[in-house]
């Protein structure tokens, strides 16, 4: 019997999953690589409009061909291989909420609830079941630990890949238990690494598009599900320049797909839900800008934050300074968050901030650390 500890490799079939599994097995530990297999783009999904099935026009996932390429990777390394077929769950908590988020006129993020509920929740059951002690990942960023030993999660050392704005929600107890073997690294090393491993991915091209559905267009995606409901577009003098399909097809800031031709670009401002218009105007118009958002479903990650948990494990504080980003790849900006009475907090910034979206995750960090998340009202 094995005395290394043992790890459950999330493989997708990608370089940096793959290199994360070799370079765990010249760590001396016992690697499994474990494909999800999340969505199949079959006729199996939840009902719908119509009588056409979400999947059955969008097969750009390809899962097949990933979980051929991982286990490609895998025969290469010479570890066991296991397939988990979570697409019932990963309709629920993923598609379905994406699908309701945009139906009430806010913008969802499928990848941080992919993290939370797929790769963070059922993944690390499905180690426990394999008797594993660790469950690793891809991805760009870093597990840590404070000075009392609890466990942090970090920015990813390499600014262009830093992924942690998607793990904003992941459960905290699964920190304890998750290993990033390429958080220390630039994408450019990882590359080099593969090809060193002469792993058969390494020139592979990264994925793009919702997490396990892939590329699709996602207009018509939304339109699997959602009715298509004409409305007027106005701009904020009032002057109506177009009709829009339905405004759960639209977001704050967005440019593109409104089919208004030529002149000066429009810039989706304001969504008036109630009356089902879309209000529109330049790039600088002042209601595409705030310095101030309110936050929802509070999710902490760091004990040792001077912020008031949830469980009360510490003393409640009103209100600190930190540093925050509303979407992924957004520099870091200064910020203040204080608790309200309903639980949820007021974020101000002294910067004003571009196209603040409701539905959208809001992270916040002290220094290079992870803290918590909420969502935006």
């Amino acid at each position: 019997m094995s005395n290394k500890p043992k790890v459950l490799v999330g493989m997708s079939g990608g370089v940096d999953s793959s290199l994360s599994a070799a370079l765990l097995l010249e760590q001396g530990y016992e690697v499994i690589g474990g494909f999800m297999k999340n969505w199949s783009g079959d006729v199996s999904g939840p009902e719908q409009k119509g009588g056409a099935r979400v999947g059955q026009e969008f097969e750009e996932c390809g899962w097949k061909a990933e979980r051929r390429d991982a286990m490609r990777v895998a025969a290469q390394l010479g570890i066991p291989f296991v397939t988990f077929d979570l697409e019932e769950s990963y309709r629920k908590h993923v598609v379905d909420y994406m699908f309701r988020e945009y139906e009430s006129g806010r913008t969802p993020n499928p990848d941080v609830m992919c993290n939370k509920f797929m790769k963070f929740d059922l993944f690390l059951k499905e180690a426990d079941k394999l008797g594993c002690d660790f469950i690793a990942t891809g991805h760009y960023a870093r597990v840590g630990q404070d000075e009392n030993g609890n466990p942090q999660l970090l920015s990813g050392l390499d600014p262009e890949k830093d992924q942690s704005y998607f793990l904003c929600q992941v459960p905290y107890e699964a920190l304890r238990r998750t290993i990033f073997p390429i958080g220390e690294m630039v994408k450019s090393e990882v590359r080099n690494e593969a090809k060193k491993r002469n792993l058969v991915v390494a020139e592979k091209k990264d994925s793009q598009g919702i997490c396990f559905v892939g590329e699709v267009n996602m207009n018509e995606f939304l339109k699997e599900r959602l009715p298509v409901t004409p409305g007027p577009i106005i701009t904020t003098e009032g002057e109506e320049i177009g009709q829009h399909e339905g405004i759960h097809f639209y977001t704050i800031g967005q440019r593109k797909g409104m089919g208004i031709g030529g002149g000066t670009p429009y810039y989706v401002v304001k969504k008036d839900i109630e009356n089902n218009t879309i209000i529109v105007s330049s790039n600088y118009h002042e209601l595409l800008y705030s310095n101030e958002l309110r936050i929802g479903d509070l999710h902490w990650l760091n004990p040792s934050a001077t912020l008031p948990l949830p469980e009360g494990e510490m003393e409640r504080v009103e209100e600190i300074n930190c540093k925050a980003r509303i979407r992924y790849r957004q520099p870091l900006q200064e910020c203040e968050i204080k608790l309200n009475q309903d639980e949820t907090l007021t974020a101000t910034f002294p910067e004003q901030q571009r196209a603040v979206t409701p539905g959208q995750f809001i992270a916040f960090y002290q220094d290079d650390v992870l803290i918590g998340s909420g969502v935006i009202q």
